[in-house]
């Protein structure tokens, strides 16, 4: 009977002082050799059991109790949703949210949640499936193989010393007399990959029928990007409406051709719109502390130390903050205003946009410039208007690969340099007595007050590991952000890809294999002493100290991942954003549009749970032959956690920027990779075990068998999961489906605009009780009333009137026309009246979509995208910039129709802005008379003279026709001041008034 395998860690320092009789800096050593030996017990297991149980089971009950009364935060969705997007109906009973979670199928998720969530779901459905089926290989063959290969001596003289009875179920000490045993692993091994290949190709195929459905769905199917090409890198000679449509054109010839938009330099706008939306937020908060009593204002005003950008014109001394913040503001949109009104006169960017009249064109054009690149450019399906990262599109190839790499290098230094303080919080944080023992000054303290210091160990370990894990994903998705990512759907792929990859290595690899690292070492520096190198090597037994390692940190696993069950009930109890409102609405003074942030459906974190979720898999396939157990656990979290996500996805969480179901490709991939790790790392442990390298040939076959899954896979499905079609018809007599008329309105007559170019500006909010004292605290102009008309002179002195309180002056209106400031009273501290709002839309609106207004419908009217026709982001009652609290009639697309079938008069064309301006034929519609006489490609220059044309025939409506529709006008892009089309410009706003520079309403 041969002797059980070395220890995990050498009972001795690289020094040769016995670990046992350690102090100071050797017991460092030795903590450092194997940091995690005090973390498995034998009553753990049980101990982590009954409390995740036990209090999964209180926060469910605490979740059902509190859900009837507080649907503001279980079931915003069916507050906010529009009818064809509102979730199930739930009662008032404590448990009458499970019959309506159990009963949607996945058309319905897929309608109420969009593509996104279903698929989330569905990814975590076949986890749940797929561990179910592993776990019955694990339990009925691989524990009862590992039982009967096990040295019954060692194990026995293992347990005498209070260890625990788990490794009864692991290989740690194998038989050499029963090495047979392990060609169960190399079976187990083959069946696992056979399970694994077999769920992704299955679901594979079920993703490919969810996409295809949501091309033919309606949202798609009227949406601009659908049938929009996104051009980018496009050489400076063909950077003209004209050059992007040669470009297309020598992709792939179709029958119709494009209307195409060249992007537009807007330099420095979006950088003032940001700082802007900073200062009002900051203003908005000096506000909400000092006037938290309106009726007791504080005896000093506050004070704050100005930007270093702007302390030349200040000092270095405290300024007055409202003062200086709202004449911060003041600069600024005065800023914004003028670089708008000049952005004509900008040069060309090396992107733009063509859009097709047909769907099928633009994927065919799509599909064919796959491995095309005229001019170098590169032709790609563009994604949702919301979706772009627009300072990164004029990047060149060359930068945006700089930039790539060293985002990969800098990510990679993070990952190695966090090893040190991994460990750290591992040896000390998660057990101080650790601390206590290199560390006299503390060692009388711990001992002391030994239940103070179990509490503190208690809360700071996992307090400090939720803060970094927190922090990070924030962290990668800056650096992807000046990565070069073009789209916030692959910025969030590769957010996930890089935690993943941080997870694994310094959670997984490096954890699990750290001791033996060190003891190999330490054992080899001994015997380097009396042996030559090779044979010091061989004798440090690399692969039983790995064995050992892996079988012992196989407990710490099981462990961690019935821990989990506990994250999953607290995301549906909502504790945590719970917690933060209460403490904020208790402690702080929040401002008005916090409280409205607050009631907001808060956006799901895909990147973050897809990371999660992938990580949980990869632990449970690399231990499933060494710990059993795993499996059957895993499953057991991907049962509850389904469930419990199902529920929020429906009621709660809304998707921030649908992808249209993107992220499965990278899902799969990484479940290979997964799963090819846990067949090296089985490898490994079959070696170690003694079973030769006979054993570890036969467990090559199936690393190869998945990446062939992965490339029929490919070949199979991306083609369809990507585009509508790969290929049109050439005929333009064979183009119109019978019965199908032609409409002049079908044509694309628009294209993607910066945001920066239209977005409304945000106006500071105040609470309505502090209205009173605005006139008191704000020393500027509070609106245009005192402006001084500078257009005349006049002997007769009268005052302005009110524009909001008809037969009353400016200067003795009520407080409610004070336009500087948007004063919200407390009844209307509710999403559901300022959901319409751009600035809460592009944070909390989860695209439109889910309150039927999507951001880039095309109307039937036209085909204007809907983001630039309506009030998305218009006016409020008391903002002069923003939007007012929408109306909830207009939320389903069928309201745009009714909105879109009335008729416009084009107003006189000499009081249009030359940006706006089109040419009469185009005005009446007859397109090919405008192009007769030119060439194929031979169209105005669009970009330079007529930015706007497409974006809705003109004219103007009287408050009266306005009354119970929207209006489709240009006031949208107007500014302020002069330039309202159809409406003399107002005298008493010069130049010099404040009012100038907003927004209409």
């Amino acid at each position: 009977m041969a002797a059980p395998p070395p220890s995990t860690g050498s009972s001795e320092t690289l020094t040769g002082v016995n670990c046992n009789q350690a102090e100071g800096t050797d017991k460092l050593l030795c903590l450092i050799q194997d940091p995690y030996s005090g973390t498995f017990h034998a009553d753990a297991f049980w101990a982590s059991l009954g409390t995740s149980v036990l209090l999964m089971f209180l926060l469910t009950l605490a979740f059902s109790l509190m859900r009837p009364r507080n649907n503001i935060v279980y079931a915003p969705k069916v507050k906010y949703a529009d009818e064809k997007h509102s979730p199930p109906k739930l009662g008032k009973g404590m448990f009458e949210w499970v019959g309506p979670v159990s009963k949607a199928k996945e058309g319905m998720l897929v309608e109420k949640t969009g593509l996104d969530a279903a698929i989330f779901l569905r990814f975590t459905r076949m986890l749940r499936n797929m561990f179910l089926t592993l776990s019955i290989v694990g339990i009925i063959v691989l524990i009862p193989a590992n039982v009967i290969g096990s040295n019954k001596s060692a194990i026995k003289q293992y347990l005498k010393g209070g260890q625990s009875f788990f490794v009864t179920m692991t290989p740690q000490y194998p038989d050499p007399q029963k090495s047979g045993s392990l060609w169960v692993h190399v079976a187990a091994v083959w069946v696992i990959d056979l399970v694994v290949a077999f769920f992704l190709w299955r679901n594979y195929g079920a993703v490919v029928k969810l996409r295809r459905q949501y091309f033919d769905s309606p949202e798609y199917l009227q949406s601009l990007h659908s049938r929009t090409l996104m051009v980018t890198d496009i050489p400076p000679a063909d950077r003209t409406d004209e050059g992007i449509l040669r470009l297309v054109d020598q992709v792939e010839h179709t029958a119709a051709l494009p209307r195409a938009s060249i992007g537009r330099n807007v330099k420095e706008l979006p950088d003032m719109i940001e700082e802007h939306d900073q200062a009002v937020r900051q203003l908005e908060s000096v506000l909400a502390k000092y006037l938290k009593n309106p009726d007791s204002l504080p005896a000093k005003r506050p004070t704050m130390r100005a930007s270093k950008k702007y302390r030349a014109n200040n000092g270095a001394q405290d300024v007055d903050a409202i003062d200086y913040l709202t004449g911060r503001i003041r600069e600024l949109e005065i800023e914004i205003t003028h670089v708008r009104e000049s952005i004509d006169k900008r040069n060309a960017m090396p992107f733009g946009f063509a859009s097709y009249e047909r769907i099928e064109d633009a994927h065919t054009v799509a599909f064919a410039a796959r491995k095309k690149h005229p001019q170098g450019t590169t032709i790609r399906l563009a994604p949702r208007p919301n979706d772009l990262i627009w300072k990164n599109l004029p990047l060149s190839k060359k930068q945006r690969s700089w930039r790539r790499f060293w985002n990969n290098f800098w990510v990679a230094i993070l990952t190695v340099v966090w090893i040190a303080p991994n460990a750290l919080i591992a040896i000390f944080l998660s057990n101080l007595s650790n601390l206590a023992a290199i560390w006299p000054g503390f060692r009388s303290n711990f001992q002391n007050n030994h239940k103070t210091w179990a509490a503190v160990q208690g809360i700071a370990s996992p307090a400090i590991t939720s803060l970094i894990y927190l922090i990070l994903p924030i962290i990668f998705r800056r650096m992807s952000i000046r990565g070069g990512d073009t789209t916030k759907t692959s910025r969030e792929r590769h957010v996930a890809t890089k935690l993943y990859a941080f997870f694994v290595f310094n959670n997984l690899i490096i954890f699990s294999v750290f001791s033996v690292i060190y003891g190999f070492v330490a054992a080899v520096v001994k015997n380097r002493e009396t042996e030559d190198a090779w044979h010091a090597v061989l004798a440090g037994q690399f692969f039983y100290r790995l064995l050992s390692a892996l079988s012992q940190t196989s407990y710490f696993w099981v462990i961690w991942l019935l821990q989990r069950q506990l994250g999953a009930a607290a995301d549906l109890a909502q504790m945590i954003n719970l917690v933060w409102v209460w403490f904020c609405r208790t402690f702080m003074a929040p401002t008005p549009r916090q409280e409205i942030e607050w009631t907001a459906p808060p956006p799901f974190d895909y990147a973050v749970y897809y990371n999660y979720f992938l990580f949980y898999a990869t632990v449970a396939l690399c231990f499933s032959t060494l710990q059993p157990l795993v499996l059957p656990i895993t499953a057991l979290y991907f049962a509850l956690d389904y469930w419990l996500k199902k529920y929020l996805l429906l009621y709660v969480l809304i998707t921030k920027t649908e992808s249209g179901g993107q992220h499965w490709r990278f899902l799969f991939n990484r479940l290979i990779f997964a799963v090819c790790l846990s067949n090296i790392v089985m490898g490994l442990v079959i070696r170690g075990a003694s079973g030769g390298w006979f054993k570890v040939y036969f467990m090559i076959p199936p690393s190869f068998l998945m990446l062939g899954v992965k490339y029929y896979c490919a070949k199979a499905f991306d083609g369809q999961l990507k585009y509508y079609t790969k290929a049109t018809l050439k005929d333009p007599e064979n183009l119109a489906e019978p019965g199908r008329k032609v409409r002049k309105n079908d044509r694309i007559q628009s294209r993607f605009g910066h945001p920066a170019l239209y977005k409304p500006l945000m106006t500071p909010m105040v609470h309505a009780k502090a209205r009173h004292v605005l006139s008191e605290i704000y020393r500027g102009r509070l609106d245009n009333s005192d402006t001084v008309s500078t257009t005349g002179y006049s002997d007769i002195a009268m005052d302005s009137m009110s524009k909001f309180y008809p037969g009353k002056s400016a200067r003795f209106a009520p407080p409610a026309q004070k336009e500087m400031f948007e004063v919200v009273p407390e009844t209307r501290l509710d999403f559901e009246h300022f959901m319409n709002r751009a600035e809460f839309a592009d944070a909390l609106g989860g695209n439109g979509e889910l309150y039927g207004r999507p951001d880039d419908l095309i109307s039937e009217r036209s085909s204007t995208p809907r983001s630039f026709l309506g009030h998305h982001g218009s006016g409020s009652g008391n903002s002069s910039r923003a939007s007012s609290p929408g109306a909830r009639s207009d939320r389903s697309i069928s309201a745009h129709r009714r909105v879109g079938s009335g008729s416009q008069s084009p107003g006189p064309l000499h009081n249009v802005h030359p940006a706006y301006r089109d040419d009469p034929a185009a005005l009446n519609g007859d397109i090919g008379q405008r192009e007769r006489g030119r060439g194929m490609y031979n169209m105005s220059n669009e970009s330079e003279n007529r930015l706007l044309n497409g974006a809705q025939p003109l004219g103007h409506s009287t408050p009266d026709e306005d009354v119970g529709r929207e209006a489709y006008g240009l006031d949208r892009w107007r500014t302020g001041g002069s330039g309202y089309v159809g409406l003399p410009a107002r005298e008493e706003e010069g130049i010099t008034g404040y009012d100038y520079y907003r927004a209409r309403r």
